[in-house]
């Protein structure tokens, strides 16, 4: 192998080099790969062909890069502080193609012409202590393992791949540029500064475009974007088709992240096919283009943003450009234009000598400081490498490039105005700008809109009033935000396209917190349709301080204070015709069954308990109950004294004997408490919170409880009331004294109509009011009984005592049973 690695330098490397912009002498050699030269496409070859790069496109650009690091090394090597009476020399290429520029490469690793690879690497040493370059992805990608295969510090400044931050394939790889991951972080950080969301990426088929959109398509993965279109471009593409599908899209915004060459292409197909107003994101291989500025129409196209390194002047260039172009007139003037230097393959240049100061001056900055800081990166290395102070460095120390390495690693000098250190990858701090294209004006010119830095500390910003649409940025998302109160709906196939749904009554959609979904109100808020937050319920029920429920408890009060006084009028008057009539000693049962069943309406007011929500019924079904099983047995008894005593004189003396009222009513008693049991005990009504009936109110009610236990406690109720009818319907014609036929049907008419307008406005009305006429109707139905059965009563003992004796009743039951006997 070694033979061949001899015969190959000896064949391509046999001319000594005259000094030149290609080459300076100095105690250690710096090697520069630079795209003098833009080479044509890779093709495929079926013979061995060295390139030679002066037989293609000649690049302002890329002469200006090999000035930039001549002018760095002669500002060191004038330097009295840096590596101070050590000079640095360099030997510079012509790297114009990604494949075939090897014998440059293999002449900076040889050694007095040979390469020997087994050699060990503390005494190897190759013709060049450290080297830049080259420029772009692929090209450096191709050549760096033979470089870092021996530790050589490949100090770079125009190849951003991210897989060259791979120490383990890439050991001696540095950057003094920002790598793909950073410049895709900011394309990203751009996108969602306008709110993008629905972007093209264009890029070229090379390992530069293909490894940003492999770093573009993971990092939008949970950034809110979506890729809706991509295409690595060729020499053959069909650029009408890409911009028809883009159009197609609704795709406003182009990332086009692509070497100079293609990216040109791309813009100048765009203004042949009439692609007007979309926004271009440039990254930094093209964001500087010195030349399409200046292309007819590019105006139309739309606004160009680009992403560059930060504008730093390199103070005496200019200087040194002007020395330069003067030593070159003077040569040409002195040898003939057109002579040739005897020079090596690659490192002739017939059209340098035509560029004037001021276009090499104003070319494409982009990568000046990124050639510069390699330079001196290289330099501070050797600098600590040779121990040097500020005058002298120690000459007997052998710098080989892996100390060099070791040292770049640890580097961290400040450089106009820029700090330069590098991370454990080799990548160095970043320091973007955002700039405009300003297309429209003669000569065009770039804006700085923005920046991002990450040193001292992370800032990212853009001026949106530097840009030409203002407050109206353009438009490019998928969907149209939907609007105020409707929550986005996801499409099956992007994430960034969606639908719009409004959102339903008491719910909300928060944009801030997820847009996607439409969230519930909480239980003491409600809001409408559409709604993009809720709004605080009143809470509803009746409440003791309403003119309302003083009413109904005032009339609930007073309702007990008459009939307690009626139980003490029936108590004085106890032996009285009268009080034995209405029932005897079943009255004051009655009147206590009543006066109970009128406590149950004051467990109607304030807001509801689990116990008023039980005692507010059950207390009036049960007590309510027994009244009508003492009224209906009361008006059995009267039947069955004047009526069927005589036809049924055994049945009457066994009703009699046995006290067959108080039986009759203590069967229905405890029938009565085992339905109310069942009813306080299977599902028993609770408090309630009604968010149903009214929007913007919570009413606070009681549930009505289990459906079959309550019916069968109103069904006892109501059947003992029927049985009161029924009873009363036989005795109508019973002595006046004792006729009590039309107060009890009236109170329990009264009974029956109450309670079918309560049920009736029950299915009607649904509001607190409804507990309201619960209790009226309670109320009724106790005040139908008192004013029906014993306000008369009761006037008689008070206003009419003759008509309270013996006498006057024997006289009412004489009469009677004289008018039996004529029928």
């Amino acid at each position: 192998m070694l033979p061949c690695y001899s015969f190959l330098l000896a064949f391509i490397n046999v001319v000594s080099c005259l000094e030149s912009e290609f080459s300076l002498k100095g105690d250690y050699l710096l090697g520069g790969l630079f795209p003098i030269h833009e080479g044509k496409p890779a093709t495929h070859l079926f013979t061995p062909e060295a390139i030679e790069c002066f037989r293609y496109t000649f690049s302002k650009s890329g002469y200006q890069m090999l000035q930039v690091m001549r002018f760095a090394v002669e500002e060191i090597n004038n330097s009295t502080t840096l590596l101070p009476d050590v000079s640095l020399g360099y030997e510079i290429f012509d790297h114009c193609s990604d494949t075939k520029n090897f014998p440059s490469v293999l002449s900076f690793i040889s050694k007095n012409g040979s390469i020997k690879p087994k050699l060990k690497l503390n005494n190897y040493e190759p013709e060049v202590i450290a080297l830049t370059g080259p420029y772009g992805s692929t090209t450096t990608i191709t050549i760096a393992p033979l470089i870092t295969m021996d530790l050589i510090p490949l100090v770079n400044y125009g190849a951003s791949s991210y897989s060259l931050s791979n120490k383990l394939m890439y050991p001696s790889f540095v950057r003094t540029v920002p790598s793909n991951k950073d410049l895709i972080h900011m394309i990203i950080q751009i996108i969602q500064w306008f709110g993008w969301n629905w972007v093209a990426f264009l890029g070229d088929q090379d390992d530069y475009s293909e490894d940003g959109l492999r770093l573009f398509n993971t990092f939008i993965s949970n950034s809110g974007i979506c890729l809706a279109y991509q295409e690595a471009l060729s020499q053959k593409t069909n650029y009408s088709l890409t911009f028809e599908m883009i159009d197609m899209l609704n795709v406003n915004v182009i990332v086009v992240f692509a070497e100079q060459q293609y990216a040109s292409n791309i813009i100048k197909a765009a203004i042949a096919n009439d692609v007007r107003d979309k926004v271009w994101i440039a990254s930094e291989t093209w964001s500087m283009n010195q030349q399409l500025p200046r292309e007819p129409g590019i105006e139309k196209i739309g606004t160009v943003i680009g992403i560059t390194e930060r504008f730093l002047s390199l103070p005496g260039f200019n200087e040194f450009i002007y020395k330069e172009r003067r030593s070159v007139d003077d040569a040409g003037h002195n040898h003939g234009m057109g002579e040739v230097k005897s020079q090596t393959c690659n490192q002739d240049c017939d059209c340098c000598t035509l560029l004037t100061a001021e276009e090499i001056i104003t070319e494409n900055p982009t990568f000046t400081f990124g050639i510069y800081s390699a330079i001196y990166t290289i330099a501070h290395a050797l600098h600590k490498v040779l121990q040097c102070d500020v005058n002298v460095c120690d000459k007997n120390t052998t710098a080989k490039p892996y100390m060099l390495l070791e040292q770049i690693k640890k580097l961290d000098f400040p450089l106009n105005d820029r700090q330069v250190k590098y991370d454990a990858n080799g990548d160095p701090t970043i320091s973007f700008a955002i700039i405009l294209w300003h297309t429209e004006t003669d000569p065009p010119h770039f804006d700085k809109v923005g920046m991002f830095d990450t040193y001292p500390e992370v800032t990212f910003t853009i001026n949106n009033t530097l840009l030409p649409w203002h407050n109206n940025v353009p438009f490019s998302n998928c969907s149209a935000e939907c609007k105020e109160g409707f929550a986005r709906e996801h499409d099956r196939f992007h994430t960034c396209c969606f639908l719009c749904k409004k959102c339903p009554r008491n719910s909300y959609v928060d944009y801030t917190r997820d847009p996607y979904t439409c969230f519930p109100c909480a239980e003491s808020e409600w809001s409408d349709e559409g709604s993009t937050a809720c709004k605080n319920r009143s809470v509803a029920y009746l409440q003791l301080t309403e003119a309302s429920s003083i009413t109904v408890l005032f009339s609930a009060t007073c309702l007990m204070t008459v009939l307690i006084a009626i139980f003490v009028l029936f108590a004085c008057n106890y032996n009285t015709p009268v009080v034995r009539s209405a029932g005897g000693s079943m009255c004051f049962l009655m009147l206590a069954c009543l006066i109970m069943s009128t406590v149950s309406v004051f467990f109607f007011f304030g807001e509801p308990t689990f116990e008023h929500c039980i005692l507010r019924n059950v207390i009036f079904a049960y007590f309510f109950s027994v009244f009508l099983s003492c009224m209906a047995v009361r008006s059995f008894q009267i039947v069955c004294i004047f009526k069927m005593a005589a036809k049924f004189p055994s049945m009457h003396s066994l009703w009699v004997k046995h006290n067959g009222q108080w039986l009759f009513v203590g069967f229905f008693s405890i029938i009565n408490i085992v339905s109310c049991v069942l009813y306080m005990t299977v599902s028993p009504p609770k408090p309630f919170r009604d968010l149903v009936t009214f929007k913007d109110q919570l009413i606070l009610s009681c549930e009505i409880g289990n459906t079959v236990t309550i019916s069968m406690v109103m069904f006892i109720a109501w059947f003992l009331g029927f049985l009161c009818l029924v009873f009363s319907y036989m005795g109508r014609d019973l002595p006046k004294n004792y006729n009590e036929a039309k107060s009890i049907t009236f109170s329990l008419i009264l009974y029956y109509l109450s309670w079918i307008v309560y049920f009736t406005t029950y299915l009607m009305l649904k509001s607190k009011y409804i507990q309201l006429v619960n209790a009226m109707t309670e109320l009724s139905s106790i005040y139908g009984i008192l004013f029906s059965y014993f306000i008369p009563k009761s006037y008689i003992i008070i206003f009419q005592p003759h008509k309270n004796t013996p006498a006057y009743f024997q006289t009412s039951i004489q009469s009677y049973t004289q008018t039996i006997s004529r029928t």
